[in-house]
Formats: C-alpha cells, sequence, structure tokens
C-alpha cells in the first residue's frame, strides 16, 4: 500500500500551511480519474465541484483561524447506503434508481461535514450492504489490494470506502457494519475498519439492512485515525489516544468456532501475531466460548438481516425485484417465511447471549480473533453460485459473532508487507469503545512484526 498520510499528519500539514484543502481535494480527485486506476469502480458518483467548493471554504476558514476543527478540509468518502442532500441514495442498487434527492444528510454525514471534513464522493458497495465479498453487477466491483492483476474481491459490504482509503482516492471512509462491512473490506485490504457499539451512532438518513445489527463506523489508515472519526461520529470530543501497554494486556482467543477452517495464511499469520503479543508482555489465554454454539441455530432462518430487510424491501421488490442482484434478492426473500414467534424468538435469544457472553469475557481486556477465516478471494473464482456463498460465510462468520453480542471490534493489518492481506481482530462488549481503542493502539505496530 503507498504510504498515505494519517489525519494526524494531514492535520498537521494544514495548520502549518504545507498544504491545502484544495490540494488534498485535488490529489484525490486526480487518483479517481485516473483511468489505470480503480476509480471508476469504487465510486457511484463523484462530487466533484461541490468538494472543491468546499475545500476552498474550509481554507478560508482556517485562514482567519476558524476552522470547524482541526481537520476541517481532509477529503472523506462516504458509503453509497447515505443520504446526502440534493442527491439521490441508491444502495448500490439500480432499484433506486428514481428515488427522490435527499432533503437532507444523514446524520452520520451532518457530524463529519460539522467538523469540517470535506465530502469527495459515494463509494460503490455490495448491493443492499447484504454480503460479506463486496461485488457488485451493476456498478462494478473494485479490485482488492492483493494481486491486482488477477483481481481479487475488496470485501464488502464497504467495498469502495476501503478502496477509496487504499489508493488515496479519500483519507478516511464512513460506511456501515451489520455482519463484518467495515472491518471485511478493512482486513482484505490492510487497513483498519471500526465497528462501534451500535448505540454510539445514529442510524438515521442511512438504508437499513438490519436495524438491530446495523453499525456505523469508519475506514482509516490507523487505529488513532478511526479513533477521530469515531469520536466525530459519535458526537463526541476527540482527545488524544493513548495506547495501553501491552504487558499484562489479558486477551481472550475463543476456540470455539472461530478458529475453524481458516485459510493457511490466515492461520499462521494470527499465530504469528499472537506470539508476538505474548512476548511483549500480553497475557494469552485460549477459552471455549460455548454461547457462540447458538448463533448458527439463531441464523438458521436466515436471522435479523433476513427478516428485518424484507420488512423494509417487500413492497419495493414487488415493483422491481426483477433488477435486484440474485444473490442478494435470495437472502432478502428467506425473511419472508419468518413468522412474527420467529421474531420473537430471535430476539429473546439475542438477549440471552448478550448476557451470558458478556458475563464470560469480563475478566479479559478484549476477544482477539482473526477477522475472517479467508484470505481474499479472487473474483473469477466466485461466478459460481456455490462458491461465492461458501466463501461469503467464511468472511462474515467471525465478525458476525460480535454484531450478535452487540459488541464493538476494530480489524488491524496483521501481515508483513508483501504477504497476502490478513486482519486481527480485536472486540469487546457493548460500551467498550474507548478501551478497544486503546488496546489496539498498543499493539498496532507488533502484530505486523
Amino acid at each position: 500500500m503507498p504510504d498515505f498520510p494519517t489525519l494526524a499528519k494531514l492535520a498537521d500539514d494544514l495548520e502549518s500551511g504545507r498544504t491545502t484543502s484544495r490540494k488534498l481535494v485535488e490529489a484525490c480527485l486526480a487518483r479517481i480519474a485516473d483511468p489505470a486506476g480503480e476509480g471508476q469502480r469504487t465510486f457511484i458518483h463523484v462530487d466533484k465541484d461541490a468538494a472543491l467548493t468546499a475545500a476552498d471554504a474550509m481554507d478560508g476558514l482556517r485562514k482567519v483561524k476558524a476552522a470547524p476543527s482541526r481537520y476541517a478540509g481532509i477529503p472523506i468518502s462516504i458509503k453509497d447506503l447515505f443520504d446526502i442532500k440534493g442527491q439521490t441514495t441508491r444502495a448500490g442498487s439500480r432499484a433506486l434508481d428514481d428515488s427522490d434527492p435527499a432533503e437532507q444528510d444523514a446524520a452520520a454525514v451532518a457530524r463529519l461535514r460539522h467538523a469540517g471534513f470535506v465530502v469527495i464522493g459515494r463509494t460503490n458497495m455490495t448491493e443492499f450492504a447484504y454480503s460479506g465479498i463486496g461485488i457488485n453487477p451493476h456498478y462494478g466491483t473494485p479490485k482488492g489490494a492483493w494481486n491486482r492483476a488477477e483481481g481479487h474481491v475488496p470485501g464488502g459490504s464497504s467495498s469502495g470506502a476501503a478502496v477509496s482509503v487504499l489508493d488515496g482516492m479519500a483519507h478516511g471512509a464512513l460506511g456501515t457494519d451489520t455482519g463484518g462491512s467495515c472491518r471485511i473490506p478493512a482486513a482484505f485490504n490492510g487497513i483498519v475498519g471500526y465497528k462501534p457499539t451500535q448505540r454510539r451512532v445514529p442510524l438515521d438518513g442511512s438504508v437499513p439492512l438490519s436495524f438491530s445489527l446495523d453499525s456505523i463506523g469508519p475506514l482509516a489508515r490507523s487505529v488513532s485515525c478511526c479513533a477521530i472519526l469515531d469520536a466525530v461520529l459519535a458526537n463526541e470530543p476527540i482527545v488524544p489516544l493513548k495506547p495501553r501497554l501491552l504487558k499484562g494486556m489479558r486477551l481472550a482467543v475463543p476456540t470455539t468456532i472461530a478458529l475453524d477452517d481458516l485459510d493457511a495464511d490466515v492461520a499462521s499469520t494470527f499465530e504469528r501475531a499472537l506470539k508476538s503479543l505474548a512476548d511483549h508482555g500480553a497475557i494469552i489465554e485460549r477459552i471455549e466460548m460455548a454461547e457462540f454454539h447458538d448463533i448458527g441455530p439463531m441464523n438458521a432462518k436466515g436471522g435479523f438481516a433476513a427478516s428485518e430487510s424484507y420488512a423494509w424491501h417487500r413492497y419495493l421488490i414487488t415493483a422491481k425485484g426483477d433488477v435486484y442482484d440474485p444473490r442478494v434478492f435470495v437472502r432478502i426473500m428467506r425473511g419472508e417465511a419468518q413468522s412474527a414467534a420467529d421474531y420473537i424468538d430471535l430476539l429473546n435469544e439475542r438477549r440471552s447471549l448478550i448476557a451470558r457472553v458478556n458475563a464470560r469475557i469480563a475478566p479479559y481486556d478484549a476477544l482477539v480473533l482473526p477477522t475472517t477465516a479467508n484470505t481474499p478471494p479472487k473474483i473469477t473464482d466466485l461466478a459460481d453460485d456455490k462458491a461465492f456463498t461458501k466463501e461469503n460465510l467464511r468472511a462474515l462468520r467471525n465478525c458476525t459473532l460480535i454484531n450478535m453480542i452487540d459488541g464493538c471490534a476494530i480489524s488491524l493489518p496483521a501481515h508483513r508487507e508483501g504477504d497476502i492481506p490478513v486482519g486481527l481482530m480485536l472486540a469487546g462488549a457493548g460500551g467498550s469503545d474507548r478501551r478497544i481503542f486503546e488496546l489496539a493502539a498498543g499493539m498496532e505496530a507488533v502484530i505486523r512484526v
């Protein structure tokens, strides 16, 4: 990955006058427009004129020391799932092409703008956010970081979000995460992705997949970058991130489900990262998590994603079901067969699951597990529906465990430079967001040694 700067470095450069917001935006626009790059597949819409106007405004405010934050003027991308005033939100689909333009920004977008971030465009995604792979038959599929000449998937559903950061087309990205959609593309592209405790960021103005599980989070180049964006999204003060010492850090590796059927590169990279953490004084304990066995049966009929997405899509499918991605259509329609009793059972079972898991992990600082069971597959290898389904489930499995327990989690790149991307996930109970950021900052550099 090219050595693009962090948000802190960009803020320093803006403050010192070494760069301007206009220069940053123009450089991102040039990368998007590069015919040799992935820009045409990464973005569904590029807001060139509005981005340049906003950049000039932020430069003007900075000159009179009135910038809304020290990060004002930094260009970011927005997943096509979010409303942007005056634009049509398509959610990576053709079924919403004739929808009315949004009357106002989504809450998350408005908070980013309030801090002075410049919206550069809307990023491509899995249609309606319903896959962890990132393939989109309507707008194309941006190639991920690994072996671009061959073409590997970018991860989903926030596929364009990850590639926009990877390729310097934006310096941070707004994504969503229902079962890994921030963390999977981060893992597949060697960047950082964060899934917050769901209640931290309002969902208003975003197209839902599952309102029980949907979380709004950032993708960026470092833990501190994600912490900055998360604070803005949660409407909290941006405070310096203090890394926690590795010595004495108590980390639990769940041996139940999370370590099953790992690709060889995932298994070896994960074990090397654990050894490095232990060598630096972290206390690693492998524990059984019997509660994780309950999640498969809970999702046997499609779970929350199928039932809640079907409730939202049922009328749109009646009118325009023929233009849906067939792989997405099939998954949504699983919700039609769920009864009200099924759904109520799900609610009760999840409530019990959260309580039991929180009690199990209370003695530890965090859980640590591979972000995905697989490395990014080749796009051409997933033309077959059976192969697609298998790899999609493997990509989603570990991340889904954390969404189901209403937790928070971050994916960090754990592979060495030049190796196939592998993510390490650090997770905690809901509400432990700041601790997860501090722990991740402490191990960020160590796990790739």
